[in-house]
């Protein structure tokens, strides 16, 4: 939960200096003007909030339900009441399964995207108005209203008030002639988000990063120095070929979950998912520091795995570590491109990994990776790696003892 300081704000009522129309008017523009633009969602809540008091509705209550596109996130909801700090919650897909949402009136507007008044005895009050943002407050009159995005999933509003008696019909038809400025204000900052969380979900932070800077173009190249990391499934063709491809996933999944937030949690980003491999790059000014980094990387997933314990496969991995340079740009034919790495030094990071087999070591690096890593590390000797004239010679992880 987020919470962000409201100052106190008095009661106001609807005042006779100026026309309901012209107040109406000056929230609309505030909803559509660079202020408003420049505001978090806290902001955008507890602004709207404030103003709709100002202009004498019983509001008690506000809350914005923001759904988004995420593998993890749901959405979110912003709450905000009168001399309160705002609430940010963070909603995982399991609320939709919960007592709160299904069945209740917040369900029915997202699915029918039609708007819905209700009263409630607060004494009794229905499940979904126990709902964290809603309880223990008297609440009585609830505005539900649909927040419809030009395509994807719907979010709302809610207006709710304590006062005896709640929303009358003028108050009704000013929230009316709002919502299309208020959904329209929504939408910006759902796609926004939407975007920017569909972008590192499925290309990583540094490649949407590139992107939403405009380096879209075919051919565009951009050379970095890193800390190379590649961890590859063992055995994933024998059981991908033994088990049902619903079980195969599974297995990638847990797979995967030990492995990439061992790279992340040290400091490394995804490149690449290649099938049950994963690349990976060490982004740090100090060529030491990134490979301490990736190798600590190494050593965490491969514990990971060790701890692992599955009735029907054994999950072990090998994986390459080498600090070199990649080529990372644009690949493909015409509007359908993809972000890449090439070069040798990925090459050559490639060929070690396979040489873990061979050597049966879980973790292997180059010459190159060990000389900045003094003292954690041992020969293997040297090996042919396809593709390369001369042979390699390969270091392995130094474990504690060895001698």
């Amino acid at each position: 939960m987020q919470v962000i300081d409201n100052k106190p704000q008095p009661q106001y009522r609807k005042s006779d200096s100026r026309s309901q129309g012209q107040a109406i008017l000056e929230i609309v523009e505030w909803l559509t003007g660079n202020e408003c633009h420049e505001l978090d969602d806290a902001g955008l809540t507890a602004g709207l909030g404030l103003r709709l008091r100002k202009i004498g509705l019983p509001i008690d209550r506000l809350t914005l339900h923001l759904r988004t596109l995420h593998p993890e996130i749901l959405g979110r909801t912003v709450a905000w009441a009168p001399n309160e700090p705002v609430e940010v919650h963070d909603r995982e897909h399991g609320i939709l399964t919960s007592a709160a949402f299904v069945g209740s009136p917040l369900q029915q507007v997202m699915e029918t995207e039609e708007a819905v008044r209700i009263r409630i005895d607060p004494v009794a009050e229905p499940v979904w108005a126990r709902m964290d943002v809603f309880v223990d407050r008297g609440l009585i009159d609830y505005y539900i209203v649909p927040l419809c995005n030009t395509d994807g999933p719907v979010s709302s509003a809610i207006f709710a008030s304590a006062s005896p008696r709640g929303f009358s019909e003028e108050d009704h038809a000013i929230l009316g002639r709002l919502l299309p400025a208020l959904r329209n204000t929504c939408e910006l900052r759902v796609l926004r988000r939407t975007e920017l969380s569909l972008l590192d979900t499925y290309i990583g932070a540094t490649t949407a990063q590139r992107i939403l800077a405009g380096h879209i173009r075919r051919g565009t190249v951009e050379t970095l120095e890193a800390a190379l990391l590649l961890c590859d499934l063992r055995g994933f063709t024998e059981f991908s070929n033994r088990l049902p491809s619903t079980r195969v996933l599974k297995l990638l999944d847990s797979y995967f979950d030990r492995v990439v937030p061992a790279i992340t949690e040290a400091g490394g980003e995804i490149l690449k998912f290649m099938g049950d491999a994963v690349l990976a790059f060490f982004p740090k000014d100090d060529a030491a520091e990134s490979c301490a980094a990736a190798l600590r990387a190494a050593i965490d997933a491969q514990a990971r795995l060790r701890a692992m314990t599955i009735s029907d496969v054994s999950l072990h991995a090998g994986i390459a570590l080498h600090y070199g340079e990649v080529s990372y740009g644009n690949i493909g034919s015409g509007h359908r491109l993809d972000f890449t790495v090439i070069g040798p030094d990925v090459n050559l990071v490639s060929r070690i990994q396979i040489a873990c087999s061979s050597t049966n070591q879980p973790i292997l690096m180059s010459g190159r990776m060990a000389d900045l890593l003094p003292g954690q590390t041992v020969s293997v000797g040297r090996h042919n790696l396809r593709g390369f004239t001369e042979s390699v010679e390969l270091f392995a992880a130094d474990s504690p003892g060895h001698s």
